[in-house]
């Protein structure tokens, strides 16, 4: 029986036909979320309170008679319809592509080539090959495979995986559950071995499709940012409604009018309701997890984002994160003497140690060591190199988390003799080898040698087995040992900045490898780490208890020789210790320690699909740095939230103040009616969702600690600082009110100048608000490109409203001059002075403390 397959036997489909494919069939996906049409926005937008105050605002006015005004307003609902549809249309495609790169890859064929594509984009007859870890993404054929144990309990609701055989002519079509059946089904999991596949199903047609297990039905559990934001949003507005009602009643009694008392109530009802929070708070994480999306970094899950920002301790793979993950032989043993490739060529009397090496390595490999192996063979033996031609592979003995050896038994063509190649940690290849202590003390002395050096070492062995049937277990052959290999894996370049980078945000770099002691402290200070020295094996950590780990792990920089499993412990020894975790991981068994961890970060490149649904991070390029990357702009989204929230609030406490305090004064005019709450309202929308999300990060972003995870996001300090400011452009705003009613101005002239100040403090709180830790003048020379739009127009409608006739009868304002309207804005812009002050000073305190 033949178990390995190469692209070359099967060619696939060729990108047109698979084209043609899919253009007729469509994409191999299940209905999910449909794309929000302009109708389900206009209905989206009809039921949010804010809207339905308009509608009630104006339906009075033409009760009052007042036709302008109230055709005014209804016009402003069109505009912010016009507003919501360009944020959910944002929002959308956002979501649309970071849900198209978070669906399973397909390793497919394709004009004999292999090439990793979305799974959606596979076809019928399309050739793929799963491995373990897999998800299978499509229903398809086995035509070859090897030890292929399947999980279908998402079809069949067993937990036992199956075992597949692969398809014979004489194979009945049959459904899903049962061993020995030769099909793979949409959706079920790859839990051991790997196999050449071909589609017979995509989309509704799978086996999940027709029993409709769509994406929409999955429900998420709102994140504590969301549970805190909705909080926020409920207290403030039972705090409104209580204040309107009183409003009303004040109005009424002070008046004598109970229209206009419910048109004063509906104006402070709009001022005060956060209707920006959950606008802020969807178009933040998905913009801003778009956005990492571009920097490598897939978000799955959105709480990611706030947690990053709180991590604490970084748990990073060595191979591939660290290092490039493109191996080569750097130095040959065979057993008598060491050569070192890189500076000479391999002789001959290590070809064989490279052939043994080679029939122990996969047939056209994936594994980075193997592929190194597979290239020096092909400059050695060239035209000698193993082939199918000579040598049939029979069976192969896997690597178990006990014994770090695989073995392939292969029997030779021309005499019909098995053999068998083994290669593996060299420790187990000593005991499969049955070594004299003298022999295990010389190899010993040489595979430290080799790990002083930074390299990866594997020790290859060989047996011959003249029995006609295969033993269960590889240790039962009578194995030589034919030498070791020291494979070299050049650290990223990137990586020592990025680690360093990392300690001056405070967070520990803790590096976990397979890799023998020796090369892992080697490969810790190449790369930065802190004390690598300091240091726990696997074997060491398989004997500690839970309380010891958690007491060495304190200072713990590196684990060595560790296996998958062992991960789980370390991160439950670190989230004993009140430390917030990000773990890496890529294999099946990596998938415990990746759901335990605070932040789960997967592989992207050579990851499997279990490790990629168990994380909360997709690393794109499994590079090291992509993860601070991601770390910062984690910060990054998380400090221009908090501006947006933090401005938010600060701009509607004069806006509530202007509405509300006049209504108690008898003799005061009334200076914001529903029309001016709306036109603040587009100033105020886009900036706090389009301005602050595009806003650069702090220079001091990654010099901080990280945030303390039961800190609120949004706490009362916070809180305290924005009403602060509205407290201050509310003193200023209304000295502008008291100045112009004492010096005799007309109620509409009064309205004009207080309404001009209120919109210069407003541009003031916004620019000012853009940083909260660099003075105005450097903000204004700090790009961002939808500043000069927002201030723009509001600066080009309030010019316009001044000066039309017909727009100062409609807001009810009266034409004021340039000097004043300068004035006005000048007193605007000075409400922002205290917080200017306020950063200067705390950025000495901590000039001084440091």
């Amino acid at each position: 029986m033949k178990v390995c397959f190469k692209a070359n036997d099967y060619r696939g489909l060729t990108d047109e036909e698979a084209l043609k494919k899919l253009k007729a069939g469509g994409y191999n996906e299940l209905p999910s979320h449909k794309s929000s049409g302009v109708l389900t926005i206009a209905i989206g937008v009809v039921t949010e309170p804010m809207f339905l105050l308009l509608v009630v605002s104006a339906t009075l006015y033409l009760f009052l008679g007042d036709v302008q005004e109230g055709f005014l307003l209804l016009g402003f609902v069109f505009i912010i319809m016009g507003i919501e549809f360009h944020q959910e249309k944002k929002t959308e495609n956002a979501l649309n592509a970071l849900k198209d790169m978070a669906s399973p890859r397909a390793l497919v064929i394709r004009n004999g080539l292999e090439k990793r594509i979305p799974g959606r984009e596979l076809v019928l007859g399309d050739l793929f090959i799963v491995h373990e870890g897999d998800r299978v993404p499509a229903d398809a054929l086995v035509l070859q495979c090897l030890n292929l144990w399947v999980d279908e309990s998402l079809l069949t609701g067993e937990s036992v995986p199956v075992k597949k055989t692969e398809w014979t002519e004489s194979a009945p079509s049959c459904n899903p559950g049962g061993d020995n059946i030769p099909f793979v089904y949409s959706g079920s999991m790859i839990v051991q071995g790997n196999a050449l596949v071909v589609v017979t199903a995509t989309g509704l047609d799978t086996e999940i499709g027709k029993i409709g297990k769509a994406l929409e039905s999955v429900t998420e559990e709102p994140t504590r940012l969301k549970k805190e934001m909705g909080k926020l949003v409920a207290r403030l507005t039972v705090i409104g409604i209580t204040l309107c009602a009183i409003l009303v009643l004040v109005f009424t009694m002070t008046r004598g009018n109970i229209l206009n008392g419910v048109l004063a109530g509906i104006t402070l009802a709009m001022s005060i309701l956060p209707e920006e929070f959950p606008v802020i708070l969807t178009v933040f994480l998905a913009i801003g997890t778009f956005r990492m999306s571009k920097n490598n970094v897939l978000t799955r899950k959105p709480a990611a984002v706030e947690t990053l920002g709180s991590a604490t301790v970084l748990c990073t793979d060595k191979t591939g994160t660290l290092t490039i993950n493109r191996m080569t032989v750097s130095r040959l043993y065979n057993g008598h003497e060491v050569v070192d490739l890189e500076n000479s060529p391999c002789p001959k009397s290590f070809h064989t140690l490279v052939e043994c090496g080679l029939l122990a390595s996969q047939t056209n490999p994936y594994d980075p060591m193997e592929k190194a192996i597979e290239d020096l063979g092909k400059q050695t033996l060239k035209k000698n190199m193993p082939d199918d031609s000579k040598w049939n592979l029979i069976r192969e003995y896997p690597l178990t988390k006990d014994f770090f050896v695989m073995s392939r038994v292969f029997s030779h063509q021309a005499t019909h003799q098995n053999m068998v190649a083994a290669k593996g940690a060299p420790e187990d290849i000593a005991l499969l080898c049955r070594l004299t202590r003298d022999q295990q003390k010389k190899l010993s002395a040489i595979t430290e040698d080799f790990a002083t050096r930074g390299l990866r070492i594997l020790g290859v062995a060989m047996a011959e087995n003249h029995q006609g049937e295969l033993p269960e277990s590889q240790n039962v052959f009578s194995f030589s040992f034919v030498g070791l290999i020291g494979l070299k894996d050049p650290i990223r370049p990137c990586v020592p900045r990025a680690v360093s980078e990392c300690y001056k945000a405070g967070i520990r770099i803790i590096m976990i490898t397979g890799d023998y002691p020796v090369t892992a402290i080697n490969i810790g200070r190449d790369i930065g780490l802190r004390n690598p020295e300091h240091m726990i094996t696997g074997q060491d950590l398989q004997a500690m208890t839970d309380d010891e780990l958690s007491q060495r792990i304190k200072d713990v920089t590196v684990f060595a020789r560790v296996v998958p499993e062992q991960k789980l412990k370390i991160v439950n020894a670190l989230r004993k210790n009140n430390e917030i975790v990000a773990m890496t991981g890529d294999g099946v068994n990596d998938a415990p320690a990746l759901k335990a961890a605070d932040i789960g970060i997967a592989m992207g490149e050579k990851g499997t699909d279990v490790a990629r649904e168990a994380s909360d991070l997709i690393l794109m390029d499994d590079n090291f740095s992509s993860i601070v990357t991601a770390i910062r702009m984690g910060r990054r989204i998380c400090d221009n939230l908090r501006k947006a929230l933090g401005y938010t609030f600060a701009i509607h406490v004069p806006i509530t103040g202007l509405a509300l305090i006049p209504v108690f004064f008898k003799n005061l005019p009334l200076m914001l009616w529903p029309v001016h709450v709306v036109f603040l309202e587009m100033i105020i929308d886009p900036a706090c969702s389009i301005i602050f999300e595009a806003e650069q990060e702090e220079k001091n972003v990654m010099m901080r600690p990280p945030k303390p995870i039961d800190e609120p996001f949004f706490g009362a300090s916070k809180i305290w600082m924005s009403c602060t400011q509205g407290l201050f452009i509310l003193a200023a705003v209304f000295s502008v009110y008291g100045m112009g009613i004492h010096l005799g101005y007309t109620e509409r002239a009064v309205r004009s100048l207080t309404f001009t100040c209120m919109i210069a403090a407003n541009i003031a709180t916004i620019l000012s608000n853009r940083s909260w830790s660099r003075n105005i003048f450097h903000i204004l020379f700090t790009p961002n490109p939808y500043v000069k739009w927002v201030v723009g127009g509001a600066v080009f409608f309030l010019g316009i409203v001044l000066n039309v006739p017909l727009l100062l009868d409609l807001v009810r304002f009266d034409r004021i001059r340039l000097s004043e309207a300068i004035i006005c804005a000048a007193i605007g812009f000075s409400s922002i002075t205290w917080f200017e002050l306020h950063k200067r000073f705390r950025l000495k305190q901590k000039k001084t403390r440091n």
